[in-house]
């Protein structure tokens, strides 16, 4: 008896269909699965079987072989447990093979025939809408990632038993069906607000800059200067996601298994914010299975590294092609993975060892060689990718109480709104959403200057030593300048505030 079912299997962000061969023939009692499974997947032997006989129908006794094709993928994860039932019972005459034909089968069974949650049901329901089938059988706990996908008609059976009882039509499943506006329109607002900020007036500014061209931004400052406070209002200033951006990022959350029961769509930008004891394959993403780490983490938000100095060095090296191309490659020897990471970095550090260089409140300790060896610790090329660097100052403490306060993020929020939204316009047709995604090819087409601007551009590239890439970031940064001041034009007054935030690029760029 031969039956065949189709599942699903999840590398990276893409899911990838799996045909699942059940084989029933006459010999020694066995249960072989074959096509390079995974732990997991050669578990799910005991599984299926306690949950047929659980759910009270007859497992064979005779020889069953079952194969996963195509034969030389590696199969991971626990969700073939569902479509290795399926054509199981299907080899049983328990349900017919062509009630199997049209859907795809994504879950783990319990022991008592229970449907579990599974990772990566988002990013396979996406995938299915290309496939011959666009019928999904998923998890209950998963129901919702999977109805917000538009062309695939998803049903979510919490139990083995009622699954067999819609594919004989005693009984039938209702399909999941999602309102993405209602879920966009229940998204939680930031618990910070750029309005609790005291002063830093000029810190604030660099901040919507980034938020509005996407800039990586670094801030050095003495400990209680605000750096923290404000990397946390940043979400509160940056533009809502849209419903594309957010299909990615669940997409992320879901094959990392941190989608909370509650919420099962991100609908805001992420912020991560990892320990400086962070591993390279924690930050980056890796291990033996890959797995997202936190840049991917952060796509379409914020990844806020506090104490940038503290991390190891091989950790911030690891972040210099997710900064340059938005995306993470991870190889093995059977395989290769990509994961989106298009983040904006945020990094904090002190001035000095002691945190005191500078600080009106307090008397630095250090001596040059543990400055000069504590700044170090970040090498140029990393610095060269973060588009502004900006000094925060303490506060004096006469200004503590007395203070005003500062404009309401929803205020700032609104002009970077209308400043992305022109940068929607301009990228249109490309893969580029915001200016700092130019490259090298398209900053001549949108960041053009005239005669003035060209020769304040000359004279200040040779007064700060700056490199090609940092020129190039420079007009970028000009460039979203311009955008959130409505000029279609890049002005003299644009390229000055560009160049203050990459002010103390020097030969020793931290003078």
């Amino acid at each position: 008896m031969l039956a065949s079912s189709l599942g699903g299997s999840v590398l990276g962000i893409n899911g990838h269909p799996i045909e699942v061969e059940v084989d029933v023939s006459p010999g020694l009692p066995g249960f072989n699965i074959v096509g390079l499974p995974e732990g997991a997947v050669r578990e799910s032997r005991e599984r299926v079987k306690a949950a047929i006989k659980n759910c009270g129908y007859s497992f064979p006794t005779q020889k069953i072989t079952v194969n996963l094709a195509p034969a030389d993928m590696k199969k991971e994860g626990s969700g073939l447990d569902l479509p290795i039932a399926c054509a199981i019972l299907a080899a049983q005459k328990v349900v017919p093979q062509e009630a199997l034909d049209n859907y795809c089968f994504y879950g783990e069974l319990a022991l008592d025939g229970r449907v579990k949650p599974c990772r990566g049901v988002l990013p396979l329901s996406l995938s299915v809408r290309n496939w011959e089938v666009n019928k999904l059988m998923i998890p209950r706990d998963n129901a919702l990632e999977a109805g917000v996908v538009e062309g695939v008609e998803a049903f979510a059976p919490g139990h083995l038993s009622q699954l067999v009882e819609h594919l004989v039509e005693e009984t039938e499943l209702e399909r999941v069906q999602v309102r993405a506006e209602e879920i966009f329109s229940s998204a939680d607002s930031s618990l910070y607000d750029f309005q609790d900020v005291i002063g830093q007036d000029h810190a604030k500014r660099a901040l919507e800059v980034a938020s509005a061209g996407g800039h990586n931004c670094l801030m050095s400052g003495p400990p209680g200067s605000g750096k923290t406070m404000l990397a946390r209002c940043l979400p509160s200033i940056l533009p809502p996601l849209s419903f594309e951006e957010a299909l990615e990022t669940t997409s992320i959350y879901s094959v990392a298994g941190m989608l909370p029961k509650d919420q099962p769509f991100i609908t805001t930008r992420p912020f991560c914010s990892p320990h400086h004891t962070i591993s390279d394959a924690g930050l980056i993403g890796g291990g033996a299975s890959p797995r997202p780490g936190q840049v991917s983490l952060a796509h379409n938000g914020i990844l806020f590294l506090d104490e940038l100095p503290e991390f190891k060095k091989n950790v911030l090296e690891g972040l210099r092609q997710p900064l340059e191309d938005g995306m993470v490659q991870i190889s093995r020897a059977a395989s290769s993975v990509s994961f989106p990471s298009r983040f904006s970095l945020i990094a904090a550090m002190n001035p000095c060892p002691c945190g005191k260089q500078g600080d009106v409140n307090g008397e630095c300790t250090c001596s040059a060689y543990q400055v000069d060896r504590y700044r170090g610790r970040i090498s140029g090329p990393l610095l060269d990718r973060i588009d502004i660097r900006i000094e925060v100052p303490a506060l004096a403490y006469e200004e503590l109480g007395t203070g005003p306060k500062g404009e309401p993020s929803s205020s700032v929020r609104e002009r970077v709104s209308r400043a992305r939204q022109v940068q929607e316009k301009r990228f249109i047709g490309t893969p580029l959403h915001c200016n700092a995604q130019m490259t090298a090819r398209e900053i001549p087409i949108y960041c053009g200057l005239g005669p003035k601007e060209e020769d304040f551009c000359l004279k200040i590239s040779k007064k700060l030593g700056l490199s090609a890439r940092s020129y190039h970031r420079m007009l970028k940064i000009a460039r979203t300048i311009a955008d959130l001041e409505g000029s279609e034009e890049i002005g003299l007054i644009h390229l000055s505030e560009a160049a203050q935030y990459r002010g103390f690029e020097t030969s020793d760029p931290w003078q």
